[in-house]
């Protein structure tokens, strides 16, 4: 039997270092540039493409490296834009889904050799995060900020940007696994 090569980027702590740095960047980035108002909700929420890169950094860097440039990223983002009071929130909730994502998606993988269950299960590491990241903002802005009618509004929104973020990452990742080695 032969042994498949790790889903997550291998290598020294500085590569990892680097590249949790970067995928931090890219998050903040995708986060700050295409920001959608969630029209109908009672909160400040809005739609972006930054929960693609807390998936693919939790993918390729594992879910310490992965979970902690997601949750720095996403809010760093929030303190960029004004959305202080989301900010400890975003680290916690963002770093978890990371965390959670890397782990199922590591331990899943393992014995995977075909790049269209890969890619199935980049779907469900998805899943799992957006879980994670709906349910984690429906109770800080229920218990903390807003209360739960108005957090309730915010569901579908976060809901929508979960589907770009998993049809995203699901797009970039078999890209960049075909290219890990060059990295």
């Amino acid at each position: 039997m032969t042994e498949t090569k790790t889903t997550a980027i291998s290598g020294n702590k500085t590569k990892k270092i680097v590249l949790a740095s970067l995928f931090t960047a890219l998050t903040c980035i995708a986060t700050s540039v295409i920001q959608i108002k969630q029209p109908f909700s009672l909160t400040e929420g809005y739609i972006n493409l930054g929960d693609a890169f807390i998936i693919l950094s939790a993918l390729l860097l594992g879910p310490l490296y992965g979970g902690l440039a997601g949750g720095l990223g996403s809010m760093l983002a929030d303190i960029f834009l004004g959305y202080m009071q989301y900010a400890p929130a975003t680290f916690v909730i963002k770093g978890l889904a990371g965390i959670l994502c890397g782990l199922f998606f590591r331990y899943t993988s393992r014995k995977v050799t075909s790049a269209k269950w890969n890619v199935f299960l980049v779907i469900l590491a998805g899943i799992i995060s957006g879980v994670i990241v709906t349910s984690g903002y429906f109770l800080y802005e229920g218990a903390v900020l807003y209360g739960y009618t108005a957090a309730i509004t915010s569901i579908p929104g976060n809901v929508v940007q979960n589907l770009f973020g998993i049809i995203l990452s699901s797009l970039l990742y078999p890209i960049i696994y075909k290219i890990e080695d060059a990295i």
